[in-house]
């Protein structure tokens, strides 16, 4: 599939950062769509959402969307700390087994979408295993620290829908 250009005035991207800010590493998600908007300029295309642990009220945002970037931490048995990156096939397997805690609304979310045709037509999840999930509002350090890595990754999976993320000097 080619990447549509990001002349085309009529595109959606919706980069949707959701986390529970007040459990440490559950936060990253949230914390880097901050990061994103601090230290990148974003075309009108892009609509950077802070999705906390919202569910079903997220449903006319999220439809007929061009490209949606999920940024959360997932559990996917990695390493702490270990940036994650699924895309295409990755996708649904990502949805069957739990591993994010707000998840689940985020699922019915979009299986609501699918069955109405309104459906995003790309999906990327980018992610981070947590290392604590404790009560606190500070990222762990190792978390804290690879959070310009989300950030890249982000920046990257909107290049790859032909997006440019501008650099704030």
């Amino acid at each position: 599939m080619l990447a549509p250009s990001f002349l085309d005035s009529n595109m959606r991207i919706v980069v949707l950062g959701i986390g529970n800010i007040l459990l440490t590493d559950e936060g990253v998600g949230v914390r880097t769509i901050e990061a994103l908007e601090r230290d990148y300029v974003l075309p009108p295309e892009v609509e950077v959402i802070d999705g906390g642990t919202c569910g079903m009220e997220m449903l006319e945002q999220l439809e007929n969307l061009d490209g949606l970037i999920v940024v959360d931490c997932v559990r996917a048995k990695q390493p702490p700390a270990t940036p994650i990156l699924l895309k295409g096939e990755d996708v649904p397997v990502f949805f069957k087994t739990k591993l994010s805690p707000h998840q689940v609304s985020l699922s019915d979310v979009l299986a609501s979408l699918e069955f109405t045709g309104r459906a995003p037509k790309s999906i990327a999840i980018v992610g981070m295993q947590p290392v604590s999930m404790s009560l606190g509002m500070e990222l762990s350090p190792e978390v804290e620290a690879r959070v310009p890595e989300l950030v890249a990754m982000t920046v990257a999976e909107l290049a790859a829908l032909g997006i440019a993320a501008e650099a704030r000097d």
